[in-house]
């Protein structure tokens, strides 16, 4: 798979050097901003989208480098407001600066593949809109 990203990588023009490291030493160079260049991390940060973008893109951010000031001082209004359509606009409008500005760029998306057939009764593949995975638990199967 690394070889796959680093040539991906390479063909627009990215160098990169693969450093394959134990998980408890990349958790904490991570979090200690110890590493630099292009990282590759996944994240299962579970929650809404605040909980979600607050370790990534916020100053104080766990696994942030870096922050912007507007995306700052909008997550900070986002966690004042009892308003839930005005949080739910104040998170919408960080999403957009940071869609915007390219703070991030994805290289690859997971792929689970997921089963079909004559005894798959219903696989809630449209369960979380927008989300191409199901929850296993959910699956329905059809009695024999």
């Amino acid at each position: 798979m690394g070889e796959t990203i680093q040539g991906w990588l390479q063909a627009v023009g990215i160098r990169t050097r693969m450093r394959a490291m134990e998980r408890g030493a990349f958790m904490t160079a991570w979090r200690e901003k110890k590493l630099h260049g292009v990282v590759l991390t996944i994240s299962g940060v579970s929650g809404n989208a605040a909980t979600r973008l607050e370790s990534f893109v916020t100053r104080n951010g766990a696994f942030a480098y870096g922050a912007l000031p507007e995306v700052d001082d909008l997550f900070r209004r986002q966690a004042r407001e009892l308003d839930k359509k005005k949080r739910e606009a104040l998170l919408h409008q960080i999403q957009r600066i940071l869609h915007d500005q390219v703070v991030q760029a994805p290289v690859y998306h997971l792929g689970f593949p997921i089963g079909v057939g004559p005894r798959v009764d219903d696989i809630m593949a449209t369960a979380i809109p927008g989300f191409y995975m199901s929850p296993y638990e959910d699956l329905k199967l059809r009695r024999p």
